[in-house]
């Protein structure tokens, strides 16, 4: 037996036709990643220009070897920065730890106090288990209202325009990275991201893990005699 595979149109109007489809699909598979890009233009910053506020968030990027992956640790790297010039008070490490053997918050912890970012103002956050989560149990579980959120210069633009939906007042430093390979896939996956995170916004649904009220915002920032 014989398929019939679908022919493409043979008349103009055809063909014109499914040009316009193809179209209005490219319209509408970018039209998120559009909408993350026109209103986050304000809101970046690099580590120099950073507004002088009292939480840093740093999103999670994957381990090696139970270390920070490369792209984790220059986000790491940023926020200790921005800490060392007085310009935050507290860094909210916000990943994964769905797994015993698996703790992206912890990791970051110990990277952040190696870089010489006191443990004391350092916050934990072990279900952030992607950027809409992070950014609702920021506001929701921590009582973050107003943030400077460090990512990779692709994925920074959703985290802020995210978190600025969930209720935080965001600014964003993008930290540069090589253009290599990991890169571009992270350019191309965030175009599918930033659909879901268009979804996320409408529809609002509740993370993964939320949970009880967390002091551990409060708390870090009343650490001035515990470093």
């Amino acid at each position: 037996m014989k398929i019939r595979r679908p022919r493409p149109p043979r008349t103009r109007a055809g063909q014109r036709r499914l040009v316009q489809a193809l179209l209005a699909g490219c319209v509408l598979a970018l039209a998120p990643s559009t909408w993350t890009h026109v209103t986050t233009d304000d809101r970046l910053r690099t580590t120099a220009d950073a507004p002088r506020t009292d939480v840093a968030v740093v999103f999670g990027a994957g381990l090696w070897n139970g270390e920070p992956s490369p792209y984790l640790a220059h986000r790491l790297d940023a926020a200790a920065e921005l800490y060392r010039a007085g310009r935050v008070e507290v860094v909210l490490v916000s990943g994964d730890n769905s797994r015993a053997d698996y703790d992206e918050p912890d990791a970051m912890r110990a990277y952040l106090t190696r870089q010489g970012v006191p443990d004391a103002r350092i916050v934990s956050d072990y279900a952030g288990f992607d950027t809409w989560d992070s950014c609702v149990r920021a506001r929701k579980i921590f009582g973050v209202d107003e943030a400077v959120l460090i990512s990779q210069g692709f994925h920074i633009r959703r985290a802020v325009a995210l978190c600025e939906a969930a209720g935080v007042v965001s600014y964003g430093v993008g930290v540069d990275e090589r253009h290599d390979a990991t890169w571009y896939y992270g350019g191309v996956r965030e175009i599918l991201a930033a659909g879901k995170g268009a979804l996320d916004v409408v529809f609002r649904p509740d993370p993964r893990f939320l949970g009880p009220r967390e002091p551990g915002v409060e708390r870090a920032l009343a650490a001035d005699g515990q470093e």
